[in-house]
């Protein structure tokens, strides 16, 4: 059988450090790749919702930055209806080191209709306003995280919940297809919660975590595009319409199926959006199980 032929050619090559198939086992392990899909998942508004967690881990880390302002009674009084905002606003959200600026402006009065309309443009301002620098942003939320994971994993875990079925769903694709993750959020968070919330133990190695680089999720996807060239199909599923909108757009990546799950983070808007773009198919939560499962939808 091919998985034997593949699983013996991958332990020769991991015993010598040098490659020992004969042709007949390569044969039957690339006809083995060439069967499966790439299947690429973005976590957060897709398999996580984790707005409360992101919320309460931005307040944190203002209280850090700014605790002239956020180390008070007015504002721990406050904390309720900001994470309240937080979840209003998040479809807007690009990167988890903008929560932090977000929580600032809602508590100084910035309303949820004018961040949704005009965040791309209220961001830069603020980051400027308030002589804010992007890198120690993201360190900072970062280590907030990593603290509060250190002291109390559970509490951690808590705020964070995995979207009914969508676990089992991507159990089911592991079983026959290539899987990968690709997130803003830093992949070690994201391990932590596929293990310990999903019940998913998901290589950190197939987690594309484009926080730090800045990188597109549109190169990630060319990446592995050239890591499977024989694949069956390729299938992104994302719940940014945005994002999804400029995958379409970029050269080289027709071979990308894409799909916008129609829960997580957008809204009725992007919804419609992305159903009117020939290039997106948007999905409830039977069609993602029948895509996990190799079903055509």
């Amino acid at each position: 059988p091919a998985t034997q032929h593949g699983g013996r050619c991958a332990i020769l090559q991991l015993i010598s450090f040098r490659p020992t198939c004969t042709a007949a086992e390569l044969k039957h392990l690339a006809a083995a790749r060439a069967n499966k899909r790439v299947v690429a998942l973005d976590f957060d508004g897709v398999v996580c919702d984790s707005v409360a967690e992101s919320s309460l881990s931005a307040f944190k880390a203002a209280a850090l930055q700014w605790p002239e302002i956020f180390q008070t009674a007015e504002a721990e009084a406050a904390k309720p209806r900001l994470v309240e905002e937080m979840r209003a606003v998040r479809p807007v959200v690009e990167t988890g080191y903008e929560n932090v600026v977000q929580i600032r402006c809602l508590y100084e009065g910035v309303t949820v209709d004018d961040m949704l309309q005009s965040w791309h443009d209220i961001l830069p301002a603020k980051m400027r306003e308030w002589s804010l620098d992007r890198s120690k942003l993201v360190h900072l939320f970062g280590s907030v995280r990593d603290n509060w994971i250190a002291e109390d994993l559970q509490g951690w875990l808590a705020p964070n919940r995995i979207y009914p079925g969508v676990a089992e769903a991507v159990k089911a694709a592991v079983q026959h297809d290539e899987v990968y993750i690709v997130t803003t959020k830093q992949a070690h968070y994201t391990e932590v919660l596929l293990r310990d919330m999903a019940g998913v133990d998901f290589p950190l190695d197939r987690i594309y975590s484009t926080t730090v680089s800045g990188e597109p999720k549109a190169s990630v996807l060319a990446h592995l595009e050239e890591r499977h060239p024989q694949a069956r199909s390729y299938i992104f599923v994302e719940d940014k319409q945005g994002t999804l909108e400029k995958v379409a757009k970029t050269p080289g990546a027709h071979n990308w199926q894409l799909y916008l799950v129609d829960w997580g983070y957008n809204t009725p808007a992007e919804r419609e959006a992305a159903a009117a773009d020939p290039r997106i198919t948007v999905l409830g939560v039977k069609g993602f199980h029948e895509l996990m499962a190799g079903v055509k939808v």
